[in-house]
């Protein structure tokens, strides 16, 4: 059904407020994905290493949307891009969890104003949440080893992230099966998929 579009065609304000329904139907295909997927290995060694870290020493940022890391324990999270698991009133902005797979009646309304609800995810064209960002700044600001795993490192600001780390005296570690354009800063890299190298990392 996905085949004929590109997810940039359906990932936006304007393809939301074009055709809601439609855009709705591919999030909630995709949350039934989702649903099915389980975290993995690396998903895992990350929710780990924080059960042994001191209480506020340890933060994991992700640009994904899935909310597989929450699922494998990680609590210190900051979801860059937002979840796919949230519905967001594109009135008066009410953010609230929302795990269905199927909705009877598209798009969903917002219980506080009636005004439709859309997924609360970051697309295309938006910036990312300004809480949420500055947050990230700063742990990464104080952070003493950064680990990016899993990213291509082109989608910004999150692939800045690293440079930032790199200013501020961080030891820098790589865990992705490619070269990235932030390689060359990278203290160690490891070229492997995270869910196979994290696990032996710790």
């Amino acid at each position: 059904m996905w085949r004929s579009y590109r997810p940039e065609q359906l990932a936006t304000p304007s393809a939301f407020q074009c055709d809601p329904v439609l855009v709705w139907e591919w999030y909630l295909w995709r949350r039934q994905l989702i649903a099915k997927a389980a975290p993995n290995a690396g998903h895992s060694a990350l929710a780990f290493l924080e059960q042994q870290r001191a209480p506020g020493t340890f933060t994991l940022i992700t640009q994904n949307v899935d909310g597989l890391h929450s699922r494998a324990g990680s609590r210190n999270l900051l979801e860059l891009h937002g979840s796919i698991w949230i519905t967001r009133c594109s009135s008066c902005h009410l953010g609230r969890r929302d795990d269905r797979t199927s909705i009877e009646s598209l798009p969903p309304r917002c219980p506080g104003c009636g005004a439709q609800e859309r997924p609360g995810v970051v697309w295309f064209g938006e910036s990312l949440p300004a809480d949420t960002w500055l947050a990230a700044e700063s742990a990464v600001s104080r952070c003493d080893v950064f680990l990016i795993a899993g990213t291509s490192a082109v989608v910004y600001p999150a692939a800045g992230l690293a440079a930032l780390a790199k200013q501020s005296g961080a030891r820098i570690i790589e865990v992705n099966p490619e070269e990235t354009p932030v390689t060359g800063i990278c203290d160690a890299s490891f070229r492997s998929p995270s869910a196979q190298l994290l696990p032996q990392l710790w």
